[in-house]
């Protein structure tokens, strides 16, 4: 069986040189050893040397040299803006005191569906929308990022 042991983080390599696609929600992205089974029927053994947080449009890079694209399978999100950014600022606070995961994009929020938060957001006014997309949380600042794969956090 083919193994990956490396990855390739997205943007930092040529995506239509992959020779097939996994599609992977947010709580499968987070591996060390696994064994996956690519779109085209490649299976392979994901073995890296630690868990790692897999980001839509990285890449795996198998024993051969080939490359596997990582997309992140679609799921069923809540999409948050505000009226300012200090309103902003603050519905993130309380997402945050509620040990939720949450993406940023651009000016906006995501997390998971939840009626219990999004009660609670409708109440601190926000404005929510019922998306699905692929969800790439923050990773937390405790986690350590190790795409360049030296075993060394690089990040400040």
């Amino acid at each position: 069986m083919r193994s990956a042991f490396a990855i390739v983080p997205a943007g930092q390599w040529d995506k239509s040189t992959a020779v097939d696609l996994v599609t992977l929600d947010s709580s499968e992205r987070h591996r060390r050893r696994v064994v996956l089974t690519a779109e085209r029927g490649l299976s392979f053994l994901l073995d890296l040397p630690h868990a790692t947080v897999l980001r839509d449009g990285d890449g795996l890079v198998l024993d051969d040299g080939a490359i596997i694209r990582v997309a992140g399978k679609p799921e069923p999100l809540v999409e948050i803006s505000a009226a300012n950014p200090s309103d902003l600022v603050r519905i993130a606070w309380h997402i945050g005191n509620r040990h939720a995961d949450v993406q940023v994009v651009g000016d906006k929020l995501r997390i998971q569906r939840d009626h219990v938060l999004e009660e609670m957001l409708h109440g601190l006014g926000a404005r929510l929308t019922h998306i699905d997309a692929p969800f790439d949380p923050e990773s937390g600042a405790y986690e350590l990022h190790h795409h360049d794969g030296d075993g060394h956090d690089h990040g400040a």
